[in-house]
C-alpha cells in the first residue's frame, strides 16, 4: 500500500476540491435552520475520524432499505457496512461525536452494475443509507434529523486513540449497541478532496444531503486492514445482526484530523410501495413528532461503559500479540 500510496499522492494533491462553487459564495453568511443559527457554509474542522468497511450479505441489506429506489452497492457478490466515527471538535453547534452505521448503496429504479458506480458516483447516485446515527448532543439530533433527515439520537459515545488503535463505543440504555476498532494504518499520507452523499429515511420519504472533506489519511486496504466491530444487546442493533457482517474488514482508515462541509442543499423522495398493504410494512423512519420539543443542548451523556466489551477487547490484543 505504501508504494501505491507514494505513486498516488502527488496525483491527488492536483485534484480540485469537490466543494461546489455554491457554498463558496455562501461563505460568512448567516442563517437559522429550526431555530438553530449557522454561519455559512455548514462546516467543521479539526475533526478526526475513523472509517472501516466490512463485507455483508448483499440480499440481507437489501431488506434493510425502504422503499424501491436503493440498491446495495456490491463487491465481490458482497455488499458492504461502511462504519464512519467523527469526532467533530470544532462546529456551529459545538463539539460532538457522530457514530455512522451504514450500508453502501446506489440510487435508482434499478441496480446498478458492478463497479461501474465507482466511476460515475453522481450519475448513479452512489452513496449510503445511514441505518443509525448516534450523536452526543441534543442539538446535534435537532439539527440532523429535522433540517437534513438523518436517523439522529442522543447515546452514549466516545472516541479512544491510542498509540497502535482507534477504537469508538456506542453504549444506549445501559447496553452494549456496537464497539469498533482499528489498527492504526501503516503512515501513507493520502490527500483526499472528496463528497459523499448520504441516504436517510424520515417522515415516509428519503433523504439525501451531501458532504464534501479534505483529509491527509492513513489507508489499509485487504490482508493489510485490521479491525473489528462487535454489537450488543441493545435492540437498536438488532438490524445488523441479519447481516452476517464478516470478521474482517474489507478497508480501515484513520484521519487524523478533517474539513468538512455539510451541503445547506438536500432532496426528498416518498417512498413507494407496491400496495397498500406493503407500504403499511414500509419502515419510514420516524415522524416530525420525534423532533418537536427537542432543545439545544450540547451537553453530553454519560461515556459508555468499556467493562461491556473488555473481552473483546483483550482478545483481540491477544490475536494481535
Amino acid at each position: 500500500m505504501n508504494s501505491l500510496a507514494r505513486f498516488l499522492a502527488p496525483l491527488l494533491r492536483l485534484t480540485p476540491s469537490t466543494l461546489p462553487e455554491r457554498q463558496k459564495e455562501l461563505r460568512g453568511q448567516y442563517a437559522s435552520g429550526d431555530g438553530i443559527e449557522f454561519v455559512l457554509p455548514v462546516n467543521s474542522h479539526h475533526s478526526p475520524v475513523l472509517m472501516a468497511a466490512f463485507p455483508i450479505n448483499a440480499k440481507a441489506a437489501a431488506a434493510l432499505l425502504p422503499g424501491k429506489e436503493l440498491h446495495p452497492l456490491t463487491l465481490g457478490g458482497k455488499g458492504v457496512l461502511m462504519v464512519t466515527i467523527v469526532n467533530y471538535e470544532s462546529t456551529d453547534i459545538g463539539k460532538y461525536i457522530e457514530y455512522s452505521l451504514a450500508i453502501a448503496v446506489t440510487h435508482g429504479l434499478k441496480p446498478r452494475p458492478p463497479l461501474l458506480p465507482f466511476v460515475f458516483q453522481k450519475s448513479m447516485g452512489m452513496g449510503q443509507f445511514v441505518v443509525d446515527l448516534p450523536v452526543s448532543t441534543e442539538i446535534s439530533v435537532k439539527g440532523g434529523k429535522g433540517i437534513w433527515g438523518m436517523p439522529k439520537h442522543q447515546a452514549n459515545l466516545d472516541f479512544v486513540i491510542d498509540e497502535r488503535t482507534v477504537s469508538a463505543q456506542y453504549d444506549l440504555d445501559g447496553k452494549l449497541a456496537c464497539y469498533v476498532e482499528i489498527e492504526k494504518p501503516e503512515p501513507t499520507g493520502l490527500p483526499l478532496k472528496m463528497a459523499a452523499s448520504n441516504y436517510c429515511a424520515f417522515r415516509g420519504m428519503l433523504w439525501k444531503s451531501d458532504i464534501y472533506f479534505e483529509a491527509v489519511a492513513d489507508v489499509a486496504l485487504g490482508r493489510q486492514a485490521e479491525g473489528r466491530i462487535v454489537f450488543g444487546d441493545s435492540p437498536r442493533v438488532a438490524p445488523f445482526k441479519t447481516l452476517g457482517v464478516g470478521s474482517r474488514p474489507l478497508f480501515t482508515a484513520w484521519l487524523p484530523q478533517t474539513h468538512g462541509v455539510l451541503d445547506d442543499h438536500f432532496e426528498a423522495w416518498f417512498l413507494t410501495a407496491e400496495s397498500h398493504e406493503a407500504l403499511a410494512s414500509l419502515d419510514g423512519g420516524e415522524t416530525l413528532e420525534s423532533v418537536v420539543g427537542l432543545g439545544k443542548s450540547q451537553k453530553w451523556l454519560a461515556p459508555p461503559d468499556r467493562s461491556l466489551t473488555a473481552g473483546d477487547r483483550a482478545a483481540a490484543e491477544g490475536r494481535a500479540s
